[in-house]
């Protein structure tokens, strides 16, 4: 039998044999890379440093373009889940857990989806959108047991954030749901990562170096919301919740959206404020019935009906056909 001193010992060699990995693994990451671009930023005038961001920050883009054919494959693998009744659960932590929840907070009053529908899951819980709890991240049992907390299905798509690709928790979230019958991506800043290995279908947007080495904030951040945005607003169009390019299924909760509302019917349907303003009071402050009461030329019962039938996609009510997605 081992004594207490050996089995520490033992323990110890073990922690230390992971952090060597872990370094290992850093090392090879390109966003923990130095910027050649941004040698000796500390003695940069703020002119410089702005325009050396600025600089690497329009790479960003490039970096996204080439994954579009798998975020397209996610806008549709959302579209599907929504209209199923299923959800698009976010789980990320630190800068991707905020820009995930960043993103399923906006979807309600853009979209009039259900808190329910779009979701997401942050290492720390809601107190580290404010507060950094980064030591959650490295727990591949919480991510496990967070996302348990959801019941994972079929019909739900379980998207993973993570730069490096290589977060325990968010690794481990996936890799469960995957497990459960859900349909799994991941977004990520690196090649050849844990991360990808546990998703179906994996959105790779390769910024390179960071401005400051290792500050995953900067360039990542930006093309995973940039990527995130995608998602959502590609899977809501795709359900017919915006038509032509308006945002016709706004939910009018404050003056603001109230406006929007009004103009969106005025630029659709090419009338006045007044008419507008008319149509949706008799809509019951819905600008999807307004629009197809208005579009079709049919009264408040048919527009919900199509509405209805068409699983609410704006144009084929107007049409009153099928939904074919």
């Amino acid at each position: 039998m081992l004594s207490s001193t050996t089995m520490q010992e033992t323990a110890g060699a073990r922690t230390r044999e992971t952090h060597n990995d872990q370094a290992t693994l850093l090392q090879q990451l390109t966003t923990e890379s130095q910027n050649e671009a941004s040698q000796g930023l500390d003695t940069k005038s703020a002119i410089e440093i702005a325009r050396i961001i600025n600089h690497e920050d329009s790479k960003v883009a490039a970096a996204v373009k080439k994954a579009l054919p798998e975020i397209a494959e996610v806008i549709d693998e959302v579209a599907r889940s929504l209209r199923d009744g299923g959800r698009l659960i976010y789980v990320g932590a630190g800068s991707s857990g905020r820009i995930a929840a960043l993103d399923a907070s906006e979807c309600p009053p853009s979209y009039s989806t259900a808190p329910g529908q779009v979701q997401y899951i942050m290492a720390g819980g809601p107190k580290a959108l404010a507060s950094a709890v980064e030591v959650n991240e490295d727990s591949e049992e919480l991510g496990q047991r967070d996302i348990a907390r959801r019941r994972p299905t079929r019909k739900d798509v379980i998207v993973g954030i993570s730069a490096s690709g290589r977060t325990p928790y968010v690794v481990a979230a996936v890799a469960y749901a995957r497990a459960r019958g859900a349909r799994t991506a991941a977004v990520t800043c690196n090649q050849g990562t844990p991360l990808a290995e546990a998703a179906d279908t994996t959105i790779i947007a390769e910024v390179g170096p960071e401005v400051v080495a290792g500050s995953t904030r900067l360039k990542a951040a930006t093309a995973q919301k940039m990527i995130l945005n995608m998602i959502t607003t590609g899977a809501m169009t795709r359900l017919g919740y915006v038509y032509e390019n308006l945002m016709v299924n706004v939910h009018m909760q404050n003056s603001k959206l109230v406006e929007r509302g009004i103009r969106i019917l005025m630029r659709a349907c090419n009338i006045d404020r007044a008419t507008a303003v008319e149509t949706i009071k008799s809509a019951g402050r819905s600008v999807p019935v307004a629009l197809v009461m208005l579009k079709a030329k049919v009264d408040k019962p048919e527009a919900v009906r199509r509405l209805a039938k068409s699983d609410g996609n704006v144009r084929l009510a107007i049409e009153d056909n099928v939904l074919e997605l």
